[in-house]
């Protein structure tokens, strides 16, 4: 069949059947606040099912960070495994985050034979708490050997196991560390434990120098949203380059794209209400509720945004919000892109992380208040936040790095690469004052007046908001809007809690000796922010992020632009990061030169898998689609018009043999040895000649014969639901 024909049926059969190939959404609408969180064995199952005291000491467990009391644990499993089979689980699987992005798991079954010929089913305590996968087949940056291949995974009680349902069945999934025979942090999720506990244990310094004695813990809470896009599987399928990499390497810009702002938060096709609607019932079952669903402002781009939680448990779901967000789509007959930057010429997708501290008693310690220029503890907590911010922007910028969000940052719908804050009108007034001396008023906001009488006003936020910024303070939260859309939310919040975690501890020094040296508390404290502000406003912007005058400004104001991965990499081990990392216990040297490695390798391996695929694209696709199209027009051209766009044809035709050439043979000239000057290799030399076959090819889709053309347009990809 020729490729006409195959684009042409799935295009006939995606306009006569849309859902063809989708599944309804099975009965009613259930009512969702009687099966939240069913699939969870969350703290109202375990009350409900656990012996009180096992009960109370697992509850101690999670709330204070202890040892889990290990006469506890066969009670625990044996009630797990009674509430799993219930829920229709046959296995059970240890869930973890390997430094792949992804997660892993390997299954365990339940039933075990016995004598007779006969079996019974069996989860133990031990089976429960620690796990013993093969750990020399996951990215260990030289921690792990290939024939030193031990590695545990423990159970992190603190996020609770839950039902994984599939369509034969269910697993009971654990979540747990995954750390080597010699204790290195192999997963994303030991480092962000620990940051959570230097940023716990300094804020409740803080705390404590207030007068605050009944907060017994603090978190970071996170609620990242999610952007995504969905195309229909069998489009997908026809793009070798989207499904191998992710993104679309060739596509030439569509008649429309996005330049009529009509999509965004336009009426969502039925077509993909229906998946929402299934993914919405499943995260439900797992105690993720989703608050919002959107069309984002791209076609085909959408997003959802869960409810805020402590940063560890929003880190699992929204890995588990990703993996559905694949599955549930497959089922609707849709392909679901997470890839940063899946189309050229319109916005990417990135996963806003809403990040704040909050104790265990429900206080936002970010939260300003109707007067926040005297709210001093807010004040000492969002300073220690600018300062963080603007020491370790660097790290910041490090947090989110990787191959395909630098295709992201700095473009129109994304921050840039350069980390800078902004307050907000009223909170950036109170700054102002403080950095001149003292704080005497807060802006006072009127609320907006419609003008039509039977309409109430509505109330006024202390600022607008400005979606170029990458840390913006969004009334009681900062959202730091860099982090890409495929990326585990894990990495970033690390940083984040560690780099304030140093603020908060310094600040909480020099606190302690201004009272020591006896200053006044309330003296000392407004001594102390306002000249931390003095030292550090210059992070501080509130304009135009995406502006050419921006980038000349903060280059002035000594603020680092870090525009590849490449320029990002050296910060993952410099010496100055290592010592930060080990005075705060997130990272040992050794783990942090194992990242350095894992991630220079990723971004090598990304972009190496791009050229390879493009090679494939361009030569057995795009090539003999050309030149069938020049044996045609060759023969119909007749006058000197036609000739030239013969000519034109030629000329593009002789470039992509051209650029394939120079790509395979700087594919051959890649410099071995040290990971970085790989690295820097395939960014600047690599990824350029990628760019210039793109546009070769995206020339000659422009040119060659609808008919012959191998691969959907965008057209095709974004507008056909």
């Amino acid at each position: 069949m020729s490729t006409i024909n195959v684009r042409r049926k799935t295009l006939v059969s995606i306009a006569a059947d849309p859902n063809s190939s989708a599944v309804s959404f099975a009965g009613k609408t259930p009512d969702l606040s009687a099966v939240y969180g069913t699939n969870c064995f969350n703290e109202s199952i375990q009350r409900e099912r656990l012996p009180e005291k096992v009960f109370e000491s697992l509850q101690e467990t999670i709330r204070s960070s202890k040892q889990l009391d290990a006469g506890i644990a066969e009670t625990v499993a044996k009630v797990m495994l009674d509430w799993a089979i219930e829920r229709g689980a046959t296995h059970f699987t240890h869930w973890f985050q390997p430094m792949t992005g992804s997660t892993a798991e390997k299954h365990d079954c339940f039933v075990t034979p016995v004598n007779g010929g006969k079996s019974v089913t069996r989860f133990s305590g031990s089976e429960l708490i620690r796990g013993e996968p093969d750990a020399s087949s996951f990215p260990s940056g030289g921690l792990r050997a290939t024939f030193e291949a031990r590695g545990y995974t423990a159970w992190d009680p603190s996020s609770p196991a839950f039902i994984l349902r599939h369509k034969n069945g269910s697993t009971l999934v654990i979540p747990t560390i995954f750390v080597s025979w010699t204790g290195e942090a192999l997963d994303m999720r030991t480092p962000l434990l620990r940051s959570m506990s230097a940023l716990e244990k300094h804020a409740l310094r803080v705390l404590k120098l207030f007068g605050n004695k009944d907060s017994k813990r603090v978190f970071s809470t996170v609620g990242a949203e999610q952007e995504y896009f969905l195309i229909d599987r069998r489009l997908a399928a026809l793009r070798p380059d989207l499904l191998v990499t992710g993104r679309t390497l060739f596509g030439a810009k569509p008649p429309k794209g996005q330049e009529l702002e009509d999509n965004y938060f336009g009426s969502i096709p039925e077509r993909v209400l229906g998946f929402m609607t299934e993914l919405e019932y499943e995260l439900v079952l797992l105690g993720i509720p989703v608050r919002t669903r959107h069309n984002e402002v791209a076609p085909a781009q959408f997003e959802l945004a869960p409810f805020f939680e402590p940063a560890n448990l929003a880190s699992d779901h929204q890995m588990i919000i990703m993996q559905l967000l694949r599955t549930i789509a497959t089922r609707h007959g849709f392909h679901c892109l997470l890839h940063e930057k899946p189309f050229a010429g319109i916005n990417g997708s990135g996963k806003h992380n809403n990040w704040s501290i909050m104790t265990d008693d429900g206080e936002n310690l970010l939260d300003p208040g109707d007067t926040p220029h005297v709210n001093a503890q807010f004040l000492f907590f969002a300073t220690a936040v600018l300062r963080a911010v603007h020491l370790h922007g660097d790290l910041l910028r490090m947090g989110v790095s990787g191959a395909s969000n630098d295709h992201r940052l700095g473009a129109n719908e994304a921050p840039p690469a350069i980390m800078s804050i902004f307050l907000g009108g009223a909170l950036e007034d109170v700054f102002k004052q403080l950095a001149q001396g003292s704080a005497t008023s807060s802006k006072k906001l009127l609320p907006i007046e419609i003008g039509v009488s039977n309409l109430p006003p509505i109330s006024r936020h202390s600022a607008d908001r400005n979606r170029t910024s990458p840390f913006a303070f969004t009334g009681n939260k900062f959202e730091f809007r860099a982090v890409g859309s495929s990326q585990n939310v894990a990495r970033s919040t690390t940083i984040l809690n560690m780099i304030v975690a140093e603020s908060l501890d310094y600040m909480a020094d020099r606190l302690e000796s201004a009272i020591k040296g006896g200053k006044e508390f309330n003296t000392a404290v407004h001594e102390l922010v306002s000249e931390t502000i003095r030292q550090h406003e210059a992070v501080i912007y509130s304009g135009n992020c995406y502006s050419e005058e921006w980038k000349a400004e903060a280059k002035k104001r000594g603020l680092p632009n870090l525009i590849t991965t490449v320029d990002c990499l050296p910060l993952i081990n410099d010496p100055k990061s290592i010592a930060l990392y080990e005075k705060y216990n997130v990272f040992s040297k050794s783990e942090a030169d194992s990242r350095h490695e894992i991630y220079s390798e990723n971004y090598i391996k990304t972009i190496h898998i791009e050229a390879e695929s493009a090679l494939e694209v361009a030569g057995t696709m795009i090539l003999p689609a050309a030149l069938n199209y020049k044996k045609t027009l060759r023969t119909a051209a007749t006058t000197p018009a036609q000739e030239v766009l013969l000519t034109d044809l030629n000329n593009a035709i002789d470039t992509l043999i051209e650029q394939v050439r120079k790509l395979k043979k700087e594919l051959t000239e890649t410099p071995e040895g040290e990971v970085l000057k790989t690295a820097t290799y395939y960014c600047k030399s690599i990824l350029p000649t990628l760019q210039s076959l793109r546009a070769t090819v995206d020339t000659l889709e422009e040119l060659v014969d609808d008919d012959l053309w191998p691969l959907p347009t965008y057209t095709e990809l974004l507008f056909s639901r």
